[in-house]
């Protein structure tokens, strides 16, 4: 039984469509008209003659599309990582719960574990799906079909492993997101350079401050992207390592609380 991709595609789905909104709120209301009263107080300083402010503000160096575009990734990856992790928060908290209750030395025959099958049968479909409950039940099955403890390690090992890729694969759209934002700003460069380029005649004449824009998208567009950038691989790669302590800490938990107190039955006949 494996979780439904449906959910999340729609929590991706809308996740996107409020960082879109709500970025582009905040630049329509505060940063994009801060940064044009900055653009046109130095545009009036230089044709009074008079000494053009050059001191940097946060509006400009924020202003360009370039680095909304940024923004809003930024803002659907965190939450599409605030989703995982919240998922994987609550598949650890299973590791404190007796699902199974073994007493300490018991043993465990084939013919008992089917008993141990139902507490978790009996469990709501939201905790079935869950990585303990679908490990133990595997290798509940596996011993009693193969009545072999090598067959039922095997079993957990399989299923976690498996487990291990899907999260892994998962988080492909993370790591994509997390190279497209630097390369919107290496875009932006681009486009800086080439207007800087497109009014170096200007500049020629006298007249910086379109150059100086310009060069402005250029180098503040890559500037923001690469911080932003860092800033995704960090809470990336944390991301990861809750998922793989997991994923380790729900086959330990198999191992500890299932799979020392299974017993051979030729052992047994013995």
């Amino acid at each position: 039984m494996k979780r439904s991709s449906g959910s999340e595609f729609i929590y991706q789905l809308f996740s996107l469509l409020i960082s879109v909104i709500l970025v582009h709120a905040i630049y329509v209301t505060v940063i994009r008209p801060n940064a044009e009263a900055i653009q046109q107080q130095q545009h009036a300083q230089q044709l009074a003659g008079s000494e053009v402010n050059s001191q940097r503000s946060i509006y400009i160096v924020l202003k360009d599309y370039e680095q909304e575009t940024c923004f809003i990734l930024m803002l659907w990856v965190l939450m599409i990582m605030a989703y995982k992790a919240k998922l994987a928060l609550r598949e650890t908290t299973m590791l404190k719960t007796s699902i199974l209750n073994i007493q300490q030395g018991i043993r465990i025959l084939p013919q008992d574990a089917n008993n141990l099958c139902r507490p978790i049968q009996n469990m709501s479909s939201e905790k079935q799906i869950l990585l303990i409950p679908r490990t133990l039940l595997v290798a509940l099955k596996r011993f009693i079909a193969t009545e072999n403890i090598a067959a039922v390690a095997t079993a957990i090992k399989d299923t976690c492993e498996s487990e291990a890729d899907r999260l892994d694969s998962e988080l492909a759209m993370i790591r994509y997101i997390s190279w497209a934002i630097p390369s919107i700003g290496f875009i932006g460069t681009v486009r800086g350079i080439g207007e800087a380029l497109g009014q170096a005649h200007k500049a020629v004449e006298g007249d910086i401050i379109g150059v100086t824009n310009s060069l402005g998208v250029a180098f503040n567009s890559t500037f923001i992207a690469l911080v932003i950038s860092i800033f995704i691989m960090f809470f990336t790669h944390q991301l990861q390592l809750l998922q793989e302590r997991h994923v380790q800490n729900t086959q330990d938990y198999c191992d500890e609380n299932l799979l020392n107190h299974l017993k051979n039955p030729a052992s047994e006949d013995n």
